[in-house]
């Protein structure tokens, strides 16, 4: 069972940053597919950003440029670092990691990011 906590949520001004965090257990994030997603209030949860086992790295048109995805294998962990945050950044943030092999998909609870203008 792999069980994903997020946390690093918060209110920020227009602007400003925040790094999210992802601690991983039950598998190691450095041989997964790591991602991180968001959910607007009234929107479909949206793929932001996601880092595969070789670090190959994709992000959504609307975050690049501004979100940085990484992973510390050692402390198997994954951040999303985001600057430049808008009010559109506003969402509930959610960790996934798909496993190789099986394709099946982990989901962590959730951390609010909020960006007032």
């Amino acid at each position: 069972q792999v069980q994903l906590v997020e946390s690093g949520g918060g209110l920020v001004q227009a602007g400003g940053s925040l790094r999210l965090s992802c601690a991983a257990s039950g598998s190691r994030v450095s041989i997964n597919t790591m991602a991180w997603h968001r959910q607007a209030p009234g929107k479909q949860r949206e793929l932001v950003a996601r880092i595969t086992s070789l670090r190959s790295t994709f992000y959504v048109d609307s975050v690049k440029g501004r979100f940085t995805i990484s992973r510390d294998n050692a402390e198997n962990t994954v951040y999303l670092q985001m600057n430049s945050l808008k009010p559109e950044d506003t969402a509930v943030y959610y960790c996934a990691a798909t496993r190789p092999y099986y394709g099946d998909t982990y989901w962590g609870q959730g951390t609010q990011v909020t960006v007032s203008s």
